[in-house]
């Protein structure tokens, strides 16, 4: 993982350095469509480079470093969300029960958005790993798109904001923020896969013909 992410660190390197803003654009609308570039990195490497490094006040890198990452992210998530709406559902419809989703589970997934849907979307902006991924199943069940795209701009707007403001104290430093915040990457995987395995035990044991209060 730490030699991915030191390419990764080069590679932003690279992007900041020729095309400034729009570049952090670019790398977290990648993010924000399902492809795993940590913001950990993006957002301080920006707060350091494109505002520390200039001498602008701590100010800009929240302001700056918030709104470009937050467009990112917003303009990633939409793609990510549309193909989820245009293609996952018929997908998952079709050929969900190969991969142990059937209807039941869909019908689960709306009522389970229909009542959380909003919060769901702006917190997993603020979690690690979670934030990547949450808009292809936001798109699946028809989360509302104007609703989406607001909570996705303003949790992304405080996540990119604090993490370029990080990265504008710690200065050269600033690979301190990823190092401070990598343990908090293990719990959510776990607690994701923990998650994936209790869903997977139900689903083969309701399609045992053993209801859910049974199977507990």
């Amino acid at each position: 993982m730490a030699t991915i992410e030191v390419a990764i660190v080069e590679f932003l390197h690279k992007i900041l350095n020729t095309i400034g803003w729009p570049g952090v654009v670019l790398v977290m609308a990648l993010e924000s469509a399902n492809i795993p570039i940590p913001s950990e990195v993006t957002m301080p490497l920006s707060g350091w480079m494109l505002v520390q490094a200039k001498e602008l006040p701590l100010w800009r890198a929240a302001l700056d470093g918030g709104f470009y990452g937050a467009l990112g992210c917003t303009l990633g998530s939409i793609a990510s969300y549309l193909l989820g709406l245009w293609g996952g559902r018929p997908f998952l419809q079709r050929w969900g029960r190969y991969i142990l989703i059937s209807q039941h589970d869909l019908e689960q997934a709306d009522r389970w958005f229909a009542r959380w849907g909003d919060w769901a979307v702006f917190i997993s902006r603020l979690l690690p790993i979670v934030r990547t991924f949450i808009s292809f199943p936001a798109g699946v069940v028809r989360v509302r798109f104007a609703r989406f795209m607001i909570l996705s701009f303003i949790g992304s707007f405080i996540w990119c904001g604090v993490l370029a403001v990080a990265g504008h104290i710690f200065g050269s430093e600033w690979e301190r923020i990823r190092e401070i915040m990598r343990p908090f990457d293990i719990p959510i995987a776990v607690a994701i896969l923990a998650g994936t395995a209790y869903y997977i035990y139900r689903h083969i044991r309701r399609a045992q013909g053993v209801t859910p209060q049974e199977a507990e």
